[in-house]
């Protein structure tokens, strides 16, 4: 068994700031790639931001010089700084994880349940 948990979501002022953590927990052998992904109502998901295992990361256009993706390979967590918040940066945001679990053929993708961003203009 593997669980994803976000934390950290909440309601915000736009410009303001919140920082969502996300702890990957179960038997788990490594992990590749991690990825926040956000879903607004009535919207696709979409990928906010990625990091590899050596810390490489990518951005949406849309977040790239206000949120920041960091990871801790330790403690199986990774986390994202959302700076200056805009009322579109509401949504639902999900933490993915490229996962290998041990005796289960992989790696695979992992997600999980969500946590609420909310901006207020």
């Amino acid at each position: 068994q593997v669980q994803l948990v976000e934390s950290g979501g909440g309601l915000v002022q736009s410009g303001g700031s919140l920082r969502l953590s996300c702890a990957a927990s179960g038997s788990i052998f490594g992990i590749n790639a991690m990825a926040w992904y956000r879903q607004a109502p009535g919207k696709q998901r979409e990928l906010v931001a990625g990091i590899t295992r050596g810390g490489t990361t990518n951005y949406a256009d849309s977040v790239k010089g206000r949120f920041t993706i960091s990871r801790d390979n330790a403690k199986n967590m990774v986390y994202l700084e959302m700076n200056s918040l805009k009322p579109e940066d509401t949504a639902v945001y999900y933490c993915q994880a490229n996962l290998l679990r041990a005796g289960i053929r992989g790696p695979n993708d992992y997600w999980g349940q969500g946590t609420q961003v909310t901006v207020s203009s």
